[in-house]
């Protein structure tokens, strides 16, 4: 899917494309299930067309009246919603109808409750997904990295004042993280926007730090007229043993992100080991060098490992032994079929078994080489917060940074994923799972 920047009757006209083609898309998913968990149906492929010529008669009526289209926002509102709802109960409905009459007809009644569920679900989820992802890689709203290299700052306090301070930081282009609360009562309130942090000690500060990644400013209202045991440490850091998991993902969070990623690293290993032996065999032909690349990167707790990847470059490419950086497309040290590889995002499917075997996630920070780690803590020392998690196949900088050859985007890199280590979730991660398979298959370069 191509987003570009269009007037707003074109911008209407896509919209609207985009919804029929997706909402075509689930009712053609949903035949396809009841095919797949059923004996053989005759005559199956006229089934389909019905089926697909049905979805499209309610679909065109049902979004044209419901007007969701022309709604297509970031964020979900009451709006929004009742509006794709309403869509989707008018092409139900012309779906039913077409299976009572006998339009279209299944082998077994049972199918008819389950096929109306699954188009019902699907097209909801498929409708809701495209708002989110259209508006996010429309280009619209704050640049990811102006907004991940903004200050960060926490403000003491829990009442209305620090409230408008925190107000004010925003509007001066800070990001404020939380607030600072002395009352152990306090700790995980919402105050307004902002979470309240209990902070009674100068190792609750550290923590803190930790947190987020780093802290550069705690600001105190007029209000407020004493604070003891405040200071701000700075980068300061306590050993690795001591912070594993104080990062904003709770525990339960982290061991469903790991089942996932276990299962699915698991069945894509075995799903795509065809293509991974048609790439090893032809990297093995072109210049019978070896297929497989490992390198040596920092991982979670500071801990090297082993990062394996298809070779892409010749043999000698770091023949002069300095670690050099991949430049792009142009690179002389590609080999033909390494060009393919990496155009096509396939020389990283090795790193499937790194995301089993627990060096890796699907979704994190990208691993760097202890040499660029040590040039890039010259400049900003905060690398070490990410070694609270696992390092990712890929990472929310590397959509909106891409490859790093130079230290400014190191340093760029390091802001993103800073950020995604404040704002750690599962809902984060799903972001940057769905946001990468959007530019992958849209053919995005990164």
């Amino acid at each position: 899917m191509i987003i570009i920047q269009m007037k707003r009757s074109d911008l209407h006209i896509f919209s609207l494309s985009q919804d029929i083609l997706v909402s075509l898309i689930a009712s053609l998913v949903s035949i396809l299930v009841i095919r797949w968990i059923s004996e053989p149906i005759p005559g199956y492929t006229v089934i389909v067309f019905k089926w697909l010529l049905a979805a499209a008669v309610g679909t065109v009526p049902g979004i044209l009246i419901s007007r969701c289209s022309r709604d297509v926002k970031k964020y979900a509102t009451v709006r929004s919603i009742a509006r794709v709802i309403a869509a989707i109960l008018i092409k139900e409905a012309v779906l039913v109808a077409a299976l009572l009459v006998g339009f279209v007809h299944l082998p077994l009644s049972a199918y008819y409750l389950l096929i109306i569920l699954l188009d019902l679900i699907l097209t909801f989820g498929a409708l809701s997904y495209m708002r989110v992802a259209s508006r996010l890689l429309s280009g619209r709203g704050p640049n990811p990295s102006e907004m991940a290299s903004r200050k960060t700052a926490l403000v003491a306090g829990d009442d209305l004042a620090a409230l408008n301070l925190a107000s004010d930081l925003e509007k001066d282009g800070y990001d404020v993280v939380g607030m600072l609360s002395r009352k152990p009562e306090m700790n995980g309130r919402v105050v307004g926007d902002y979470v309240v942090y209990t902070c009674r000690s100068d190792d609750d500060l550290e923590k803190l730090q930790w947190r987020f990644g780093g802290v550069d400013s705690i600001f105190f209202p007029h209000t407020v007229h004493e604070w003891k045991n405040s200071s701000d440490k700075g980068d300061s850091a306590p050993q690795q043993e001591s912070v594993q998991q104080r990062d904003g993902m709770s525990m339960l969070g982290h061991f469903v992100k790991r089942g996932f990623d276990i299962v699915m690293s698991g069945l894509l290993l075995i799903v795509f080991s065809p293509v991974m032996a048609l790439c090893a065999l032809f990297i093995k032909r072109e210049d019978g060098g070896p297929v497989l690349y490992a390198q040596e990167r920092v991982g979670q707790g500071g801990k090297p490992f082993k990062i394996y990847k298809f070779r892409s470059m010749r043999t000698d490419a770091e023949s002069s032994g300095m670690p050099a950086l991949y430049s792009g497309d142009d690179d002389p040290r590609l080999t033909r079929v390494g060009h393919f590889l990496r155009a096509h995002h396939l020389d990283e499917l090795p790193q499937l078994w790194n995301v089993l075997r627990g060096d890796m996630s699907f979704i994190g920070y990208r691993p760097e080489r202890k040499y660029y780690i040590d040039r890039i803590k010259q400049y900003n020392p905060r690398y070490d917060y990410l070694f609270q998690i696992r390092p990712g196949v890929t990472s929310y900088a590397t959509l909106y940074n891409g490859y790093t050859d130079t230290m400014d985007k190191m340093l760029t890199r390091l802001d993103l994923d800073l950020y995604y280590l404040r704002n750690h979730s599962i809902w984060f991660d799903l972001k940057v799972l769905g946001l990468t398979f959007l530019s992958i298959v849209s053919g995005k370069k990164f």
